[in-house]
């Protein structure tokens, strides 16, 4: 598995359709998550984002999605092996805040995450 594919792999593991920001598709409907993607190697950590969106008139399932997100994260990071290493994915220092819409049905948190590529390249 490539850099891109953990990625990937890792934000699909939630049970609801994850998309590179860029990439989301005109008809995805929510929930879903859009993530960003940048990658490096060893020695540099790479702040990324993503961001969980539900179409409700509550908070309650989207704060159970982020709560399950934090808790797969852990307090230690997760560890995603790769074809040449690992990716270890941490919490930011401000890992979760919610973001208004215009539109008061959405909801979403934005997330923010470090992620270390333990790979020579």
């Amino acid at each position: 598995m490539n850099k891109e594919q953990a990625l990937q792999s890792f934000w699909e593991s939630f049970g609801i359709p994850a998309y590179d920001e860029v990439s989301v598709p005109d008809n995805a409907k929510m929930p879903y998550i859009t993530y960003s993607v940048s990658t490096s190697s060893l020695g540099n950590v790479v702040p990324m984002a993503a961001s969980i969106w539900y179409k409700s008139t509550s908070w309650k399932d989207i704060t159970l999605k982020k709560n399950e997100v934090s808790e797969a994260i852990g307090y230690g990071g997760k560890v995603i092996p790769l074809d040449n290493g690992y990716v270890w994915i941490a919490r930011g220092s401000v890992f979760a805040q919610r973001v208004s819409d215009v539109d008061d049905s959405v909801k979403r948190y934005y997330l923010q995450i470090m992620c270390e590529f333990l790979t020579e390249n």
